[in-house]
């Protein structure tokens, strides 16, 4: 077990009230890390780091609410980490927007907009705001929670898929970067995960069977499957890895 020992840790989760960051969240904790819940509402947040305090100890969780499009949220989470845990160890950035499905010829500027911000330069805000003390100690995890939909064509989610591609290249670029640090950046890919950001590909049956007939496991994805992933790339077992995206996918994309 030391391999995937998270204590003395502090992770950043974005979008960690539920689905896969909650997952995250609840499982890095089990591992012995202090985690950060954060997602746009207070309430949802407030009863994540509840339900870990009580499960694992006072003061193994906080709640910080944030808007991962406002940069000036972005950086209130760090301060009031660093306020609450002194440091910053690992980041995970699991929050994204898609607020279109259909052909790109009939996506608004705004829509696009959305997703290229929250789901790319939202990213590249708050790793700028994390990575200096993580270079400085010479010991950090980033972790950017992508997706398969990055590593092909999509006719219904398209816009999505290229914000999903370009966090590939931003944990690439990254990784050059911040490797002479000994901090390092990677993706996880998931597939379709049953998650309620997720909702509109599985909810019907129809179009479930039809998103699970070419898979080789044969069925949806649940968050909790996301989140050994994340702390195998948190923890010693995963030190020598960076710059890569970890499918996890049901053999979807083979």
């Amino acid at each position: 077990m030391g391999l995937f020992d998270l204590t003395g840790k502090v992770a950043i989760i974005t979008g960690s009230s539920r689905g896969i960051g909650k997952a995250i969240a609840q499982r890095m904790a089990e591992h012995g890390a202090k985690v950060v819940i954060s997602s746009r509402k207070a309430g949802p947040c407030d009863d994540v780091a509840a339900e870990l305090n009580a499960r694992h100890g006072d003061g193994t969780a906080i709640a910080v609410p944030a808007n991962i499009g406002a940069k000036e949220d972005l950086q209130r989470l760090v301060d009031e980490t660093r306020k609450a845990f002194g440091k910053i160890d690992i980041c995970v950035c699991n929050a994204a927007s898609n607020p279109y499905y259909g052909p790109l010829a009939g996506i608004a500027d705004d829509q696009f907009r959305k997703i290229l911000d929250n789901n790319i330069i939202s990213n590249h805000w708050l790793i700028g705001m994390v990575a200096p003390e993580m270079r400085e100690r010479r010991d950090g995890s980033i972790i950017i929670i992508s997706s398969i939909g990055g590593l092909r064509g999509n006719a219904i989610i398209g816009a999505y898929n290229i914000s999903k591609a370009a966090d590939f290249q931003l944990a690439r670029n990254l990784a050059h970067e911040f490797g002479p640090d000994n901090v390092r950046v990677n993706c996880i890919a998931p597939g379709l995960i049953k998650t309620d950001f997720a909702k509109a590909l599985w909810d019907n049956p129809e179009t479930l069977e039809r998103s699970t007939k070419g898979v080789p496991l044969r069925r949806i994805g649940e968050p909790d499957e996301l989140a050994g992933a994340a702390v195998y790339l948190a923890s010693q077992a995963g030190s020598f890895m960076t710059g890569q995206a970890l499918v996890v996918d049901g053999g979807a994309t083979i």
